[in-house]
């Protein structure tokens, strides 16, 4: 991971009065903190949400809400999945080690079960295609676990570029579909091989994968069976090329682009 300079802050905070991403025990407190306000947010087919949260250890904070209720029935997804994935990536990021995706539980909110991820206070105008240039190793990262998420939809403005300057992934409910379904706007590094120090972390999720344990018992309680083994499958072909894919024949980029 790329290093990153601390601004000047209150306790853990974001500028907004946000919970920072390494908040301790921050799962537990998207968890059980109260909500104190709802708003939705009129992007989007499905219905999205942003929480006030409040929490007598963390103080005030904020996160996104994506419920069940609110998900539009797609053609090539099963009904009523998309938050599980959300959290799925979530949990597979963090088997990688590379915390790409903010931190993300699945809980009850105002309109029901849906998964809830820490808000990300971020630059509005920045995404991929503004620093694609300058960011290659955390876009290399990116690319692969998106490759591994089989991810549908990795549009320029799922990237977001924090205060920190780090980047993070967001919307990964179209993902692990059993057939592939790869559309994202990173096809830059197409036949380089994979730099070393993912291939290791690619190798222990392998092992990881195999073995059980960790978190891998709750990445397989979000995902169906099938998906879990085409998981396992996109792992192994990855580990056996080494080197980044080219587009798949079908339209590989989504739209609209950002």
């Amino acid at each position: 991971m790329e290093e990153r300079t601390e601004p000047a802050r209150e306790g853990a905070r974001q500028r907004n009065g946000n919970w920072r991403w390494d908040w301790p025990d921050l799962a537990a407190v998207l968890i059980r903190a109260e909500i104190a306000e709802i708003q939705l947010l009129p992007t989007g087919s499905n219905y999205v949400f942003v929480l006030s949260l409040q929490d007598a250890a963390a103080g005030p904070g904020a996160a996104i809400y994506k419920p069940l209720r609110g998900e539009a029935p797609l053609h090539d997804y099963p009904d009523g999945t998309l938050y599980r994935r959300e959290r799925a990536a979530y949990l597979l990021s963090e088997a990688l080690g590379w915390g790409i995706v903010p931190p993300t539980v699945v809980r009850e909110g105002p309109h029901g079960i849906g998964m809830v991820q820490l808000h990300i206070d971020h630059l509005p105008r920045a995404h991929f295609f503004t620093f694609r240039d300058e960011r290659g190793e955390d876009l290399r990262r990116m690319a692969l676990f998106d490759v591994l998420l089989n991810n549908g939809d990795r549009k320029g403005g799922h990237c977001l570029l924090d205060h920190d300057g780090r980047i993070w992934g967001i919307d990964h409910g179209l993902t692990f579909h059993q057939q592939g379904k790869i559309r994202t706007v990173i096809w830059d590094y197409v036949g380089e091989p994979f730099p070393e120090p993912l291939l290791r972390d690619l190798e222990r999720l392998h092992t990881c994968l195999h073995q059980g344990g960790g978190l891998v018992p709750e990445l397989d309680e979000m995902l169906e069976k099938g998906e879990r083994r085409a998981l396992r499958a996109r792992v192994e072909s990855a580990l056996r090329s080494g080197v980044y894919p080219d587009p798949p024949p079908w339209r590989p980029v989504p739209w609209p682009a950002i």
